[in-house]
């Protein structure tokens, strides 16, 4: 017969920790749920006990119960995921954070502010850095810059002379005539 996987005893700290986290709110979701069921196994249930109480596969449980014996609090964090390596240099976001953070007029360019597009081409073509759109959008996000829309139709046109160089506006609706 297997041995019954239970929690280790724990310190008062780490009751007082996982008890708090297991029935947090604003906590991740994984987080409060290996919360729960190491709050559920000091409680003296069982692994299969467990898993029916939270809906989860016994493997789960027992696998974050070994987890905290081993290594505490810290061990219901995420372990580090293997996976494609960082594609740019920290010199190179660096770049990407410079430029966003510049005006365009300042590095010789003719428009007043940026666009993801057109920092996008600045970067591939005057840095030499191949970077997406896309990625720069993530790059920006994770620096904790909020790209924010340039355009709008309140408030005055960068350009003073738009509408002589815009020209006659179309006449797409017919005038009507004066009232009587």
């Amino acid at each position: 017969m297997p041995k019954k996987l239970r929690v280790r005893v724990m310190t008062d700290q780490e009751i007082e920790i996982i008890r708090r986290t297991a029935h947090a709110r604003t906590e991740a979701a994984r987080k409060v749920e290996r919360a729960a069921m190491i709050w559920l196994s000091h409680e003296g249930k069982t692994v299969p006990a467990i898993a029916e109480t939270l809906h989860v596969d016994a493997v789960t449980v027992r696998l974050w119960l070994k987890r905290f014996n081993a290594h505490g609090v810290e061990g219901l964090e995420d372990a580090p995921r293997a996976g494609r390596p960082a594609k740019y240099t920290p010199e190179e976001v660096g770049d990407v954070i410079a430029a966003a953070l510049s005006k365009p007029q300042d590095l010789g360019l003719p428009f007043a502010s940026w666009t993801l597009d057109r920092l996008e081409v600045y970067l591939n073509e005057q840095k030499g850095i191949a970077i997406k759109r896309s990625r720069i959008d993530d790059l920006l996000l994770s620096e904790g810059l909020r790209w924010r829309k340039q355009e709008t139709w309140f408030g005055e046109r960068v350009d003073p002379d738009f509408a002589e160089k815009r020209g006659p506006l179309p006449n797409s609706t017919k005038r009507r005539p004066p009232a009587a």
